[in-house]
């Protein structure tokens, strides 16, 4: 859309960034990683820039869909289900069983906090970037992010115990807290611009939204340079972990939604395994050991990469679904963030 005014020039390097789509998100790590002195700046803004990832996101809320699916809430509530309770119970329950808390406490509290985190806010613009349908990422997310105050002290206290720095109640608190805040201002803002200038702004909030982005990743990805110079094998081992992780809830999920339509059950997998840990992050104050930092960092990448190594896949399903002009019927249309 053309701009004028004072603001029209940032408008439209905001409008030019934003379409940029997949490819922005994978170059907001690479530059992340290239220039480690910014992540020494933008470290102390962290948790300003998950506030305002949260404030975009749910000012972008349709409240037409979440009102839609609601109507029909049972794949919402399986949904809600599985990656809010089911998932940090099997991570944790598997961590435990296999001795991983003991020997490795501080990869284990990584896992757990990433499990017992919400989907990410960014998941729902991220699967219609890569084609599939964001509505039913939305309102999951929607439900899972309301659950989290409540869930996540209870498996920090079930199977964290000490090893987290902030109590369970503590952390069920600051969560709320943020949570209520960013809802707060988002509410501010629909009311005072509407909800039909921010459809027509889609591509500088867009834009916007990378470059917040770009701080929480700079922030994260600081040290990785040094980190893997010093140990190039931790780092590679972490590494393969995170993505071990991202497609193995990717696939599980799949699996267990397959009978919803595969197409939805693609939008679920990438929304469950896209963990919202910056959230976790912010609501302990970065106050988590060395080697959980390091595994967040390298979460970064399957986070970045994923729309760009998904797309194909998304494609070829899209186009197996569709072989003859029908419709799969267990799929929705891609509806554009």
């Amino acid at each position: 859309m053309p701009f004028s005014g004072p603001l029209a020039v940032p408008l439209r390097a905001l409008s030019w960034l934003g379409n940029q789509g997949t490819r922005a998100v994978a170059a907001v790590l690479l530059v992340a990683i290239a220039v480690p002195p910014v992540g020494e700046l933008t470290r102390p803004y962290v948790t300003h820039a998950i506030f305002l990832l949260l404030c975009i996101s749910f000012m972008r809320v349709d409240i037409a869909m979440l009102s839609a699916h609601l109507r029909r809430p049972r794949l919402v509530l399986l949904a809600t289900a599985w990656t809010t309770i089911a998932v940090p119970a099997l991570v944790g329950s598997i961590g435990h069983i296999t001795g991983a808390d003991a020997a490795a406490p501080d990869l284990y509290l990584a896992l757990m906090l990433q499990a017992s985190a919400s989907p990410m806010m960014a998941s729902p613009a991220l699967a219609a970037l890569m084609g599939l349908d964001a509505t039913l990422v939305l309102i999951t997310l929607v439900t899972s992010t309301a659950l989290v105050p409540f869930t996540a002290p209870l498996f920090a206290y079930v199977f964290l115990g000490e090893t987290l720095a902030l109590s369970p109640a503590a952390l069920g608190l600051k969560l709320a807290g943020i949570l209520a805040a960013a809802l707060a201002v988002a509410a501010v803002i629909r009311l005072a611009f509407g909800s039909d200038r921010i459809r027509r702004y889609r591509a500088p909030i867009d834009g916007f939204n990378i470059l917040i982005l770009f701080v929480f990743a700079s922030a994260i990805m600081a040290h990785f340079l040094i980190d893997l110079v010093a140990s190039p094998f931790r780092m590679l081992g972490l590494a393969v972990l995170a993505f071990a992780v991202f497609f193995l809830l990717l696939g599980i999920t799949m699996l267990l939604f397959r009978r919803f339509g595969r197409e939805r059950a693609m939008a679920l997998g990438v929304m469950v395994s896209l963990r919202n840990m910056g959230l976790m992050l912010a609501a302990t104050d970065g106050a988590i050991p060395g080697m959980t930092w390091l595994y967040f960092a390298m979460s970064q990448f399957p986070i970045h990469l994923a729309p760009q190594l998904l797309r194909p896949v998304v494609d070829r399903l899209r186009s197996s679904s569709l072989p003859s002009g029908g419709t799969d019927h267990g799929a929705i249309s891609p509806a554009r963030e």
